[in-house]
């Protein structure tokens, strides 16, 4: 990996997440419940805690668990909830420490398929399919990783011209038409939640009329 990437919004933290595998796969780790350019900066935040140029899974998933959580949560803070991440980063480590001897990249090199590539993404601690499927359009999209059929594996993450995720993000532009997006399926997903209670409650109300 050596490819400019544009997350982080922030030089120094996206030239990590360009080539460094396990920092990219970090990053995706923290992208829930924050913004995405807080969760991406988070890779370059913990190694220049660390006094490191670079993020090792073997360094990592050794650190006393305390301190680590202590070294996510001093201020500015990795995450809005910096211990529970901790924890998640060092398992994400260790799984790749025993599953890949600590080579982040190994998860996707020589991988034949797309749909082979998302099971092994799926299969990293902290990995949903949402999640696994992001990824897997971000490596296809930006990072040059595209095994038969990897489009199809990513889902609708994978559609050429989307702007759904972060694998869609180049820079400021694309980055604005993806939080529109989010915004959108946010909106619907409320509506939808809105419209089934209101179901439900009539429903309720004519069950209640006829006893």
């Amino acid at each position: 990996m050596d490819v400019t990437l544009h997350l982080a919004q922030d030089p120094a933290a996206d030239e990590l997440l360009g080539r460094s595998p396990l920092a990219a796969l970090v990053g995706m780790l923290l992208d829930q419940q924050v913004p995405m350019e807080w969760a991406f900066a988070g890779p370059r935040t913990i190694a220049d805690r660390l006094g490191t140029d670079d993020l090792d899974a073997h360094e990592i998933a050794a650190h006393d668990p305390e301190a680590f959580a202590a070294l996510l949560s001093a201020k500015p803070a990795v995450h809005r909830y910096p211990g529970s991440m901790a924890k998640r980063v060092q398992q994400l480590c260790q799984y790749l420490v025993d599953e890949y001897d600590g080579d982040a990249g190994a998860v996707w090199e020589g991988v034949g398929t797309g749909d082979e590539l998302l099971r092994r993404l799926t299969a990293l601690p902290g990995f949903g399919k949402q999640k696994a499927q992001i990824f897997l359009a971000l490596l296809g999209k930006q990072l040059g990783v595209r095994p038969e059929g990897w489009r199809a594996a990513a889902g609708a993450y994978g559609e050429a011209g989307s702007y759904r995720s972060v694998a869609d993000i180049t820079g400021p532009e694309s980055l604005t038409k993806v939080r529109a997006h989010k915004q959108e399926m946010k909106a619907a997903a409320k509506a939808a939640k809105a419209a089934a209670t209101t179901k439900t409650a009539k429903a309720a109300k004519a069950a209640k009329s006829q006893a």
